[in-house]
């Protein structure tokens, strides 16, 4: 029987494992599984896949022949296919069968792969019931902890991968991704020190340094350290640590000074990209995200969000807002925009555009102010600076309702058949030659 790659080498095994048949089978069966072995080996997968189902015509029950081809099968990323030789490999296993937390941990790993992320966390524990120390399965539940927010869950189980392979280099680096999460404040405090970021002596640790601490921390995740030695050259080196030297767990680590320097460089980086986009000079450190926040600090580095904005521009993909642009609505907003908009209507109002509230303002010579609070016109903010504009169809206060009057006689010279409601506030403006608002915007009387 052959052990598949697990998870495409994503886990935690870079080399395949052989163990020996389950039992003794008959030589020509035994024969062909050897030659199957063979060819994978030699990473002939699909002629592998083919010898593996002339041995299930051999043995159509033969657990070893279906754990094989299943195996091959996952390798060439036939997922469905493999899943059900799997699954037909426990139909016949008993419960001390070695191979059962095995099987299960590839059915995790299809699973995972199909974005089946409960399936795959049950047939992970399935697996790890036959067999605790089962990296491969400790490293799989950990990624589907960590990719449902449950980030201490997901590095206890990191830790436990380790403590079976210490070398596993996958679950040291999502362990290490992980370090701002779990890391107690001790550790923190030390990990700071580490990279001369505090003085010895600092005994307490302020939510100011567990932020910088994170931010580090990020940007090492990033390659900052990389992006300094292929920018500096030996030169790099008094911006970086390295702990653990001449190990096999050897990490090269930021400095403070490492970190203000990649941050700075980044940012002119930034700016550069911006520059060669024909973003104008003065709107670059005025830029902001699709979610309105700015993507440039005031000592000109980047934020958090800028930094993906930055990223996605070298991607020739435009994430940033100018400053005239206003920002989209999420589709959150849009639904909430929406559903005021129908109590509005339900309510007897009307939406005008934006060119009939300026006509509103020509005819009426009421300020945007006087409008809103004297005249019954509502401004809806639906995003910075934008806004839907309602006005009153009827009702008792015949001041309310004078902006619609406006407005149906605008819209009566494109319709003729449109019929304008009568008003008698304007009425009463007309016959005594008043106009609806003196030159300040104000009205001309008082409501009353």
């Amino acid at each position: 029987m052959l052990f598949s790659k697990p998870f495409s080498s994503v886990l935690l095994v870079s080399s395949l494992f052989v163990p020996g048949p389950l039992w003794a089978t008959p030589a020509t069966l035994s024969a062909c599984l050897e030659e199957g072995k063979n060819q994978y080996t030699a990473r002939q997968y699909q002629q592998a896949q083919k010898i593996f189902e002339q041995c299930l015509k051999m043995d159509s029950e033969n657990t070893d022949a279906h754990l094989s081809l299943a195996g091959a099968l996952l390798t060439q990323e036939k997922l469905e296919e493999a899943k059900i030789h799997f699954e037909a490999a426990l139909k016949n296993m008993k419960r001390s069968n070695p191979y059962l937390s095995y099987t299960y941990s590839m059915l995790g790993d299809i699973a995972l792969k199909q974005q089946q992320n409960k399936q795959a966390l049950d047939m992970y524990a399935k697996s790890l019931e036959y067999n605790t120390a089962n990296v491969n399965s400790l490293i799989g539940k950990g990624m589907i902890l960590e990719n449902q927010g449950d980030r201490l869950g997901a590095a206890q189980t990191y830790r436990s991968a380790i403590a079976v392979e210490p070398l596993n280099l996958i679950a040291r680096q999502r362990l290490i991704g992980l370090e701002p999460d779990y890391f107690t404040d001790e550790e923190i405090l030390t990990a700071l020190k580490q990279r001369h970021a505090l003085a010895p002596t600092v005994t307490q640790l302020t939510n100011e340094k567990r932020q910088l601490f994170t931010r580090i921390h990020q940007a090492e995740q990033r390659r900052g350290v990389d992006y300094l030695k292929n920018k500096y050259g030996p030169h790099a080196q008094k911006w970086i640590v390295t702990l653990n030297k001449n190990t096999d767990f050897a990490r090269d680590l930021l400095t403070l000074e490492g970190f203000k320097t990649l941050e700075k460089n980044i940012g002119q980086d930034a700016i550069a990209v911006f520059r060669q986009l024909n973003v104008p000079e003065k709107d670059i450190f005025e830029l902001r995200d699709k979610q309105d926040r700015n993507i440039f600090t005031q000592d000109t580095t980047l934020t958090e969000s800028g930094f993906y904005v930055y990223t996605q521009a070298l991607a020739g993909k435009k994430e940033y807002l100018l400053p005239r642009e206003a920002a989209p609505l999420t589709q959150e907003q849009k639904q909430k925009a929406q559903t005021r908009a129908q109590n509005l209507l339900k309510k007897g109002y009307t939406e005008i555009s934006r060119t009939e509230l300026k006509m509103l303002e020509t005819q009426t010579n009421c300020s945007e102010e006087t409008l809103q609070k004297n005249l019954g016109v509502v401004f809806m903010p639906v995003a910075k600076k934008q806004y839907r504009y309602f006005v009153r169809t009827s009702g008792t206060d015949h001041m309310k309702t004078v902006p619609y009057y406006y407005v149906m006689t605008a819209r009566k010279k494109r319709n003729p058949k449109l019929e304008v409601p009568k008003n008698s506030v304007i009425e009463y403006y007309k016959y005594y030659g008043y106009s609806i608002c003196l030159s300040d915007g104000n009205l001309t009387l008082p409501e009353n």
